[in-house]
């Protein structure tokens, strides 16, 4: 079970002068088992808030995630992380650091060696796996990355931003490369994205947040839209023309510049709910 599911999760914040800042309020989010769930929103709506207690590296203040049916109360092997920056050991091959994990679980030789491979492939990575992190591209990198993920055979897959640092055109290539491994290889994947368009092309749902404090505005279906505009076999940039799609980044972008206009200029601290000592 990789089910994730948070259930009345609010998150606060100490101010350095006293008081608390409520960044997350009473979010209620269930992603089912093998579902590719994108949350979009401003910076400060608690995205990565949200995926890093998913993740067990941040707590709620109040209500709690469970992953599988078992609240999380800190990281675990059956969820995978990777971040906007690729985090690769910069002293280990491609080879060596897509088998990090698989070494650190003394994972018997033949079956990692054999795990790396088949992901090493999956990545497009043939050829490269002598090669040091310095010696390949931003691309490269996050495929890299992305693989060590796969390899330990997570529930549960956590991108915060993966392809953020990645420059326009290889960010499409990664957005592609994801969208195949995904079908071929499905997780309950949770990934964070500021890009309206990158998250309807890649996720069955899409989570639109709005901020001060982070609430969830909406949450839309893009499955149909996929499966009735035939958009596995078309290639994103076709994709991206479609009506369907200008339609919905349209809607979503709506609601997020509707709800900006609604936010207060700035947000007022609340008290704290134990004093300071």
């Amino acid at each position: 079970m990789s089910e994730i599911v948070f259930e009345g999760v609010t998150r606060r914040f100490p101010l350095p002068r006293g008081g608390e800042f409520l960044a997350i309020d009473r979010i209620d989010l269930r992603i089912e088992e093998r579902e590719f769930v994108a949350i979009v929103g401003p910076s400060g709506c608690g995205k990565t808030t949200l995926m890093r207690m998913a993740a067990g590296l941040d707590f709620p203040t109040d209500g709690r995630v469970l992953v599988g049916g078992k609240e999380v109360t800190g990281p675990g092997p059956e969820r995978a992380v990777v971040f906007q920056q690729f985090a690769l050991l910069p002293w280990k091959t491609v080879r060596e650091n897509i088998g990090f994990g698989l070494m650190c679980k003394r994972t018997p030789k033949a079956e990692a060696d054999a795990a790396i491979a088949r992901y090493v492939e999956l990545m497009g990575l043939s050829g490269h796996e002598d090669s040091f992190p310095h010696q390949l591209s931003g691309g490269m990198q996050q495929r890299v990355a992305i693989a060590r993920a796969y390899v330990m055979q997570p529930a549960a897959l956590l991108m915060d931003e993966p392809f953020g640092a990645l420059d326009a055109q290889t960010r499409i290539v990664m957005q592609e490369e994801l969208v195949r491994l995904a079908r071929r290889n499905p997780r309950t994947v949770i990934f964070i994205t500021h890009a309206v368009d990158e998250a309807i092309y890649l996720a069955d749902r899409v989570v639109v947040m709005g901020r001060n404090p982070g609430r969830i505005i909406e949450t839309i279906d893009i499955r149909p839209l996929r499966e009735d505009g035939g958009w596995e076999a078309m290639p994103i940039e076709e994709v991206m023309d479609t009506p369907a799609f200008t339609h919905m980044r349209s809607r979503i972008w709506k609601l997020l510049k509707a709800r900006e206009q609604e936010r207060p200029a700035a947000p007022a601290p609340i008290p704290a709910t134990v004093p300071a000592k």
